[in-house]
């Protein structure tokens, strides 16, 4: 190899960069300390673009196209070389390709809820999720931005950053909007173009735009949920006693069952019949002999008390007025009261006690 082959081999004649990754947003172009080449070949391919960095300085963007490197399509590095007056020598710079595709279906989500005032239910707490694309539009201000001298820049860098500002303003948006919470699916995309135009305007700043921004759900806490399907199953359910009448139906046809339960049901009531009538001497057998029949519980047996000049006695039993009112002891104007009685009543006025003035005929009527 010559030497003159040596420093040709120094220098850089074809720049360009394919991108196999689904998510490199900017690639700075390695040439690990070769010279480029005047008049090089630059590729930039559709949905690229390629920045010039030189001495730390931003110099020519190109869109994309096949160039050659030349004084007549780098109007910034001829200015900053001096090459006006013809010099034509090699010149080091930094090359960074910015993919400028749109890159999709990228999430965000509230992290915390969302507090809003609605009409209905009043103050509820709202989460939110959707998806969003984010293309760079102005490659030299998302390099000088963003980017900075990182040498392969990637779209996780700055996602967390874009969602953020999605929250913020989805926070924002919701809260201005004053839409019920029960039209809100109703109204999602609206609300994904209302919070998309909001934040254009932020995003230019760093070079880049929001070409789509969709709103996916937008959910209650699971209380207020649970709630409110009891209320819509309310509404739905109607006349609550048809709904428990096939409720019932139901469950007998449920999995197969129906059947063998109307059939357990019919057999038990055959059953019966064939008992009641073996029990009457029917044709399924002989007259047995009839149940016996358990007895009613005793009578419960009153206690009474006595009121007679200011002073109570007792208490007695029946038994025992029974005797008194033999005895003339107990008359039918005499104060009595038992348990459960509302206050004191003359004897005769008692039923139970009236009975006991009664077993000896009174005295006969006057002539």
């Amino acid at each position: 190899m010559g030497i003159f082959d040596f420093l040709s081999g120094q220098f850089i004649d074809v720049i360009h960069w394919t991108d196999d990754t689904r998510d490199t947003m900017v690639w700075r172009f390695e040439r690990e300390g070769h010279e480029i080449k005047y008049g090089a070949k630059l590729t930039v391919r559709e949905g690229q673009a390629a920045v010039f960095i030189h001495e730390g300085q931003l110099a020519d963007v190109f869109t994309p196209g096949l160039y050659m490197l030349e004084t007549n399509n780098m109007p910034v590095m001829t200015t900053l070389q001096h090459w006006d007056h013809g010099f034509k020598s090699p010149f080091k710079s930094e090359v960074y390709f910015v993919n400028t595709t749109r890159f999709n279906d990228l999430k965000w989500g509230t992290k915390n809820p969302v507090i809003v005032r609605d009409p209905e239910f009043g103050p509820v707490r709202l989460r939110a999720f959707g998806t969003y694309s984010v293309r760079v539009i102005d490659p030299a201000l998302f390099l000088r931005e963003i980017v900075g001298t990182d040498g392969e820049f990637t779209m996780d860098e700055i996602s967390y950053q874009i969602r953020n500002i999605i929250v913020q303003e989805f926070s924002r948006t919701i809260a201005r909007a004053q839409i019920p919470v029960l039209d809100m699916a109703a109204n999602s995309r609206e609300l994904g173009k209302l919070i998309g135009g909001e934040i254009a305007a932020q995003l230019a700043e760093y070079g880049l735009a929001l070409p789509e921004l969709y709103v996916e759900n937008i959910s209650l806490p699971p209380a207020v949920e649970d709630v409110l399907d009891k209320r819509s199953s309310m509404g739905v359910i109607g006349n609550l006693n048809e709904y428990m009448q096939f409720q019932a139906a139901e469950a007998l046809g449920k999995d197969g069952a129906g059947a063998a339960t109307i059939q357990a049901g019919l057999g038990a009531g055959i059953g019966m019949q064939i008992g009641a009538q073996a029990a009457a001497g029917g044709p399924w057998g002989v007259a047995q002999p009839a149940a016996r029949v358990a007895p009613p519980p005793p009578p419960v047996e009153h206690v009474w008390h006595i009121a007679e000049s200011g002073k109570t006695t007792g208490p007695f039993s029946k038994a025992a007025m029974g005797r008194m009112a033999t005895d003339g002891a107990l008359t039918r104007e005499t104060y009595v009261w038992t348990a459960g009685q509302d206050g004191w009543k003359l004897a005769e006025d008692v039923m139970e006690l009236a009975q006991l003035f009664t077993v000896l005929p009174p005295p006969p009527p006057e002539a």
